[in-house]
């Protein structure tokens, strides 16, 4: 059990706090001088320290207090440390907490509030020790993991994250089809990069196929191929991503804006590897391993008649979630600093860091967006930035409110209500198109959370689609449809 260490020159205050202590559950050891203070708290488990802050009888100045102090917090900056004294003035404790010091108590000192106090430190050092060793484990499974497996340099240390990438280089060398979930740009693609980088087929055709991306009248000679002369326009023989990924593996993203005629084709290939090009009679095969990402509640879907239960479950033979950044805070500034490193290099520019400021800001912020929300904000920040050291306004985030909430990026109009007139949008001007939300769209819980974040999209955008679709990783088309399906209308509004 952690002691707290008594360092006191007083041998009637030494024996007083030793007995207040060990009397209340607090095992305690107490020395003389500084010297011998810094000895225990190299070599013993150490909770809490409680100083004094004069230890020559001459001395009332507190300067050997504030040496002791600091070598305290060389020796070990996360120690707790209570000081006590007599003599020292009130401006020389109050520095030193704002130096690190936990708390100052003046002698004689009230029994309850001295062992509340260290208790509590004591308690907050056991748990910063408990946070450290699981972070130290941590740290020794993802290197055991990035040792043994191609991790495509994907940055984490949460444990949430690990897990999953856990589970991904595990059902990697199987064939099996995988379906990747999560909201937007919480780094679907980049598990599916793992998957396929510790499969089998690493070293086979590797096709990546936004669905959301693609015009709804040529999905099927995308994904399966067309013939010359099968459409208008189709002057050439198109290969299609099934026949392209042959032997390999196919990423389908945004795979819940497959429309519901594709789904049955799409069925057919899953169960027999079977397809035809358009305006083609000749069936070809193709050898697949199929990996999905949405971020739409497919089983929602299913129930609205929107998506196909009978590929549902062939899609989900293994479904692997991958968390939102708000729910993994440990993930926020490793991957700051990863892509600050990125940005710097390719903008040519000279070594920057984030401020102190910054880091609490982006902490604080829930990220929406996710992993490419923190990403485009770092991107900002560099080409913005002057300076070496980026400030929370060089991000777009407040570094505090008065309320004590998070800070959040922008204050959005309301829904519904005509574009602030100081709201830029493309061209010049204040837009005011305003998204609005007709009756009968649907209510469920998911589905306003969906329509708030492209609504908040769309403002910050300006009442541009086409860019808050950029923002949200999606095509116009793709976005359109969502907006569509969500009841979100955009109308003009006189200012």
């Amino acid at each position: 059990m952690l002691k707290v260490l008594i360092i006191d020159d007083q041998p009637a205050v030494r024996t007083a706090l030793e007995t207040l202590f060990e009397v209340h559950g607090l095992p305690a050891v107490s020395v003389v001088s500084p010297e011998e203070g810094l000895h225990l708290l190299a070599t013993e488990d150490i909770g809490a320290v409680v100083q004094d802050m004069n230890f020559a009888q001459a001395n009332t100045d507190g300067v050997e207090g504030v040496a002791l102090f600091r070598k305290i917090r060389a020796l070990d900056a996360d120690m707790p440390v209570l000081l006590m004294t007599a003599w020292t003035a009130l401006e020389t404790a109050v520095t030193l907490t704002k130096e690190g010091a936990a708390d100052y108590m003046a002698k004689p000192w009230d029994d309850d509030k001295l062992v509340r106090t260290v208790k509590n430190l004591v308690n907050l050092r056991a748990l910063h020790q408990e946070n450290t060793r699981l972070r130290a484990q941590g740290n020794r499974a993802r290197r055991s993991l990035a040792a043994q497996h191609d991790l495509r340099e994907v940055v984490y240390t949460s444990p949430q994250m690990h897990e999953v990438v856990r589970l991904a280089v595990s059902i990697a060398p199987s064939d099996v089809p995988v379906l990747i979930t999560g909201p937007n740009g919480s780094g679907k693609e980049k598990l599916a990069e793992i998957i396929q980088a510790n499969s089998r087929r690493r070293d086979k055709p590797f096709v990546r196929v936004n669905v959301g991306a693609l015009p709804e009248n040529l999905f099927e000679a995308e994904l399966f191929g067309a013939e010359a002369g099968a459409f208008t326009g189709a002057t050439r023989l198109r290969v299609g991503r099934f026949e392209a990924a042959d032997g390999g593996t196919l990423f389908l993203d945004e795979l819940g804006t497959l429309p519901f005629a594709a789904q049955a084709k799409l069925l057919r290939v899953l169960q027999t590897g079977e397809f035809e090009r358009l305006g083609s009679s000749t069936t070809r095969k193709a050898n697949v391993r199929l990996i999905s990402a949405t971020n739409v509640d497919l089983p929602r879907a299913i129930a609205g008649g929107q998506f196909r239960e009978d590929l549902y479950f062939p899609l989900n033979v293994i479904e692997l979630f991958v968390p939102p950044l708000a729910d993994r805070p440990d993930d926020v500034l490793p991957l700051a600093e990863h892509f600050l490193t990125e940005h710097v290099k390719r903008e040519g520019k000279t070594a920057m860091r984030l401020g102190d400021e910054a880091r609490a800001a982006l902490i604080n912020h829930d990220f929406s967006g996710n992993v490419r929300e923190l990403q485009n904000r770092i991107q900002r920040a560099v080409l913005v930035e002057a300076s070496e050291t980026i400030t929370p306004g060089d991000l777009g985030l407040p570094a505090t409110r008065p309320d004590g909430r998070k800070p959040t990026p922008t204050s959005l109009a309301p829904v519904g209500a005509a574009w602030p007139a100081d709201f830029p949008a493309p061209g010049g001007g204040a837009s005011n198109r305003a998204p609005t939300t007709p009756r009968g769209a649907p209510t469920d819980p998911a589905s306003l959370e969906e329509r708030a974040g492209i609504e908040e999209a769309l403002l910050r955008a300006g009442g541009v689609v086409a860019k808050a679709a950029a923002e949200m990783g999606l095509s116009r088309q793709a976005l359109y449809r969502r907006m569509e399906r969500l009841g979100i209308v955009m109308e003009r509004r006189p200012r």
